[in-house]
């Protein structure tokens, strides 16, 4: 084949993903292909070079240089191998039909050479198993990482502390204590729990005894905050978000590790630890913004007698002078139980509710079916829009650019049908569960809160809402939408109790039950409490 009067692009790629680092750099796939070039007399016009996987269409360079062929800058490639150009099935795709439509007129790698009158079938062959290759390593790598953590070992480098055993060495596990950084962060985990430190002090005191990342560089201020947020350190991995056991030497406790949670978050506990306080972390002041924190006060009578109160008040944190007067616990308390109050229904209304609720859902399948079936339709049509999307551009229909903005378009479509589809199977699953739970706080919360332990109050207050807030002496408990909707039909439950119960016992739930059903706007209520968790689809923490 004559060549000489073709142009021709080197294109050099090295990808960042760790199936490519046995590729040779791009300095080195030039100085061999510039040498390639010169043995064959081919003249080239421009050198690009990316560094970016191929596993997936949307490279800028390899988009350009494929644009610039169009417009008639070049007539050929020049590259090491066909796995350089691309790994996916569209830009394989593309350049196989350039090739065929003598777009592409030539193209050299090391291994051999491809024009528009040869068969390609061995291009194909090639490019499938170039994109073949990408899907096994991905399905390969995130099962071993599956089993490297089911094993008990974190998938990749440690924090501070730990070494990756790289050379499998067989006295030693796959992760093990440095000796070095080991022992110092171990001290600065001792100082935060003996001083209860801010960070800040804890990363003066780093620089001080030397410690430094594995690259002997000072380590950097956002970098150190995060080591002491790892649940690495007390024998766990974090992985995905979930929280998995570990095989590795742990650095400290669990218990050890949730203090120091708590001091770097500024929760205040006592000196003694036998004791917790209820809602610390969880008020701020009404007046400042700062946070509410506890302490414990004891009174010794004359007759001996000792007596201890337990008070919050503002920290004064950030107004000094803020005006604000403690309040006991018992206070705080009483204006808790009387918010449970406005939620709490009797079992027997909860009992009819669920069923209620039941029967509905139940009269909802055939609609519900319909709308994912539809949900289902649409994400199909999309996924044809695509394919047909795909063909108009391996067939030169539609330029790289045009091709681009509307993938773009279809991909974002058809991610928002997939996550309705989703959404839609999910809510349906999971929205009785949710209810059946809301029910049983809002019947037993009250009672709960007065007879439970410190760790039961903090839960049913967490529950309740958030963003609570302390002024003069009243505590504000914005209530979440979900339960305060039992607000507005408790009062009137309870009043109807009041009149039924002197002549019905509760077990006899069917006159409940009758007295209910006549209550339309309780039916009209359900349906508003249905679509009221069909909208906010996270749970609360009921405890």
């Amino acid at each position: 084949m004559i060549t000489k009067s073709l142009r021709y692009f080197l294109y050099a790629r090295k990808s960042s993903e760790n199936e490519d680092k046995q590729v040779a750099s791009i300095p080195s796939q030039i100085e061999e292909l510039k040498s390639l070039a010169k043995q064959y007399d081919l003249k080239i016009v421009g050198t690009l070079t990316e560094e970016k996987s191929a596993k997936a269409p949307g490279r800028p360079v390899f988009s350009q240089m494929i644009e610039d062929i169009h417009n008639g800058k070049a007539d050929g490639i020049i590259c090491w191998k066909l796995d350089r150009l691309a790994r996916n099935p569209i830009d394989g795709g593309t350049i196989s039909w350039m090739l065929q439509q003598s777009r592409i007129k030539h193209i050299q790698t090391f291994q051999r050479s491809y024009y528009p009158t040869d068969n390609v079938l061995m291009m194909n062959l090639e490019f499938g198993m170039a994109n073949q290759f990408i899907l096994d390593l991905s399905v390969n790598t995130k099962r071993g990482i599956r089993n490297k953590i089911n094993d008990g070992w974190l998938p990749h480098k440690p924090p501070l502390g730990y070494l990756n055993n790289k050379y499998n060495q067989p006295d030693l596990p796959p992760i093990y204590t440095d000796p070095v950084a080991f022992p110092l962060m171990k001290q600065l985990w001792k100082i935060l729990l003996e001083k209860r430190c801010s960070l800040d002090y804890l990363h003066c005191v780093a620089h001080k005894i030397g410690l430094k990342t594995y690259n002997n560089k000072i380590i950097n201020r956002s970098s150190f905050y995060s080591l002491f947020k790892n649940p690495f350190y007390y024998g766990h991995i974090l992985w995905q978000g979930e929280v998995h056991p570990g095989k590795h030497e742990p650095m400290i406790t669990k218990s050890e590790f949730d203090e120091a949670q708590a001091i770097l978050s500024g929760r205040r506990f006592p000196m003694s630890k036998q004791h917790v306080f209820a809602f610390t972390g969880l008020i701020r002041c009404g007046e400042c913004g700062a946070g509410i924190t506890a302490e414990e006060k004891f009174k010794h009578q004359k007759n001996g007698n000792k007596h201890h109160y337990t008070y919050y008040r503002c920290t004064k944190r950030i107004k000094r002078d803020c005006s604000q007067k403690p309040i006991r616990d018992t206070e705080l308390e009483i204006q808790i139980v009387d918010v449970l109050k406005t939620i709490n229904i009797p079992p027997t209304f909860h009992q009819w509710a669920i069923k209620y609720l039941k029967e509905e859902q139940s009269k909802e399948v055939v609609d519900r079916e319909e709308i994912i079936q539809s949900q289902q339709r649409s994400l199909e049509a999309c996924r044809k829009k695509l394919d047909n999307l795909f063909n108009m551009r391996v067939s030169g229909e539609i330029e790289a650019q045009e091709y681009n903005l509307k993938k773009k378009e279809l991909m974002d479509e058809r991610l928002k049908f997939e996550e309705l589809l989703k959404d839609s199977r999910h809510r349906s699953e999971t929205w009785l569960d949710r209810a059946e739970k809301l029910f049983s706080f809002a019947e037993t919360a009250k009672k709960r809160f007065e007879t439970g332990t410190l760790e039961d109050k903090r839960v049913i207050l967490s529950t309740l809402g958030s963003n609570f807030t302390l002024k003069d002496k009243i505590l504000s408990i914005p209530v979440d939408k979900r339960l305060s909707l039992f607000q507005t039909v408790a009062p009137e439950v309870q009043e109807l109790h009041n009149r039924l119960e002197p002549r019905y016992p509760l077990d006899n739930i069917e006159i409940y039950e009758r007295n209910y059903a006549k209550n339309k706007k309780w039916g009209r209520w359900l349906s508003e409490f249905r679509t009221c968790l069909l909208t906010n689809p996270v749970p609360l923490p009921l405890g």
